[in-house]
C-alpha cells in the first residue's frame, strides 16, 4: 500500500495499516531550527509529499508571511512580526462603507494549476504516483475580511448592506474560476480554511453563517466534489454549531481546533467526517514534557477516529515548539495503534 491509497483508505473508513501523517511545518520553525528540525521530520514518513516540494526562498515569501509590512496582490497590507509565520492585515482597499467598491480592481486569476496571488508551497502537496497531492488553501469570510476589515465586514453584515452581498458573489466567481485551475491539475483532494470560531464560540450567529456563507461553500464544494476529488476544510476556533453542516456538504477531511471545543460533542463526529488532526498548540505542544506529548495524540487519536480510519496524523509546528516535542508528536503518530 503506497501513501496515496493509505490516505484515501484513511478517509474513507476502508481501514488504513496506520494513520497517515501530514506536515504543517511553518517556515518560521524552519528558520529557527534548520537542520536540526529537518533531522527530525525527515526521519518519518509523510504521505503528501512534503519533499517533493521546491524550497521556498525567504526572499519568495509571501507578504503575510515576509518580515515588516507588505501588500499583497488584493491591495491588503500586512504586518509580520515574527518571519515565515502569518501577520495580520492592517490596511484594507475596500471603504467600510464600499463606497468605492465599482472601482476595485480583481486580482488576475493565473492559469497553469495555482494562482500566483496565493501560492505558499506548505499548501500544496507534493505531485507523484506514490502520494497523495493535496492542493489549495482555498478561503472566502478571510479574504472579505482582508479587503475590508474583519470589524467593518460585521457591520455590513448585520446592516445587510447591498453592496456586501454583491462582494460575495463576486468573490464567489472569482474563486470558481480559481478553481477551474486547481481542478485541472492533477490533485486528490483540496483544501479550504475560513477560521469561524472563537476560543468559545462562532464568530457570528449560526443562522446568519447557514444564510450568507454556507450557499457559497455548497457551489464551490460541490464543484470540486463533481470531479471526484475530496474536499479538506480548515477552521479555527470552537465550531461545534457548524460541523454537521459541513458534513451535508460533503466536506470529506476536517481540521479544527479541537482543544477548544467540548471533546464528548465533538467525539459524537468520529466516523462520519474524517479529521486531521490539530495538536493543541495553545497548551501542550510549547509547554509540556514530551511524554505528555505522546500521551495527547494518543487519547486524541482514539477520540476523533475509529478502528476502521478517519484520522490524518497533524499537528502545526511553529517556532515556539521546542526540537524534543515535535519528535515526541512525530514519534506518536508513528507508533499509534487501535
Amino acid at each position: 500500500m503506497n501513501s496515496r491509497e493509505k490516505v484515501i483508505r484513511a478517509i474513507q473508513f476502508q481501514k488504513p495499516e496506520s494513520p497517515p501523517i501530514s506536515h504543517a511545518i511553518l517556515p518560521s520553525a524552519h528558520y529557527r531550527y534548520g537542520e536540526k528540525l529537518s533531522e527530525i521530520i525527515n526521519s518519518f514518513h509523510e504521505d503528501f509529499g512534503w519533499h517533493l516540494l521546491p524550497d521556498l526562498p525567504r526572499e519568495k515569501l509571501p507578504p503575510m508571511y515576509k518580515l515588516g509590512k507588505h501588500s499583497d496582490d488584493w491591495g491588503t497590507l500586512w504586518y509580520v512580526t515574527v518571519e515565515g509565520r502569518c501577520g495580520i492585515p492592517i490596511g484594507y482597499p475596500l471603504k467600510a462603507d464600499l463606497s468605492e467598491y465599482t472601482n476595485f480592481k480583481w486580482p488576475e486569476v493565473f492559469s497553469a494549476g495555482v494562482p500566483k496571488h496565493r501560492l505558499y508551497s506548505g499548501h500544496m502537496a507534493g505531485k507523484s504516483d506514490d502520494y497523495y497531492a493535496r492542493g489549495g488553501w482555498i478561503v472566502f469570510f478571510e479574504q472579505m475580511q482582508q479587503l475590508m476589515g474583519f470589524e467593518n465586514l460585521l457591520i455590513a453584515l448585520t446592516l445587510e448592506m447591498p453592496e456586501v452581498f454583491r462582494l460575495r458573489d463576486d468573490l464567489l466567481k472569482f474563486n470558481l474560476a480559481w478553481l477551474d485551475n486547481w481542478i485541472a491539475s492533477d490533485y486528490q483532494g483540496l483544501h479550504f480554511a475560513d477560521d469561524w470560531g472563537s476560543q468559545s464560540n462562532l464568530l457570528i450567529p449560526p443562522d446568519l453563517w447557514r444564510s450568507f456563507f454556507k450557499p457559497v461553500y455548497k457551489e464551490m464544494f460541490s464543484k470540486v466534489k463533481s470531479r471526484g476529488l475530496h474536499v479538506w476544510y480548515h477552521s479555527d476556533g470552537n465550531i461545534l454549531e457548524i460541523i454537521p453542516d459541513f458534513i451535508e456538504l460533503g466536506v470529506d477531511v476536517l481540521n479544527c481546533q479541537s482543544s477548544v471545543m467540548d471533546m464528548n460533542e465533538l467525539e459524537k463526529f468520529a466516523g462520519k467526517i474524517a479529521f486531521r488532526t490539530d495538536i493543541d498548540r495553545q497548551k501542550i505542544l510549547p509547554f509540556v514534557a514530551p511524554r505528555e506529548v505522546k500521551d495527547y495524540v494518543f487519547k486524541l487519536f482514539h477520540q476523533l477516529g475509529t478502528p476502521n480510519g478517519g484520522i490524518i496524523a497533524c499537528g502545526e509546528i511553529s517556532e515556539d515548539v521546542p526540537l524534543e516535542n515535535i519528535k515526541a508528536m512525530y514519534e506518536a503518530f508513528a507508533e499509534f495503534k487501535w
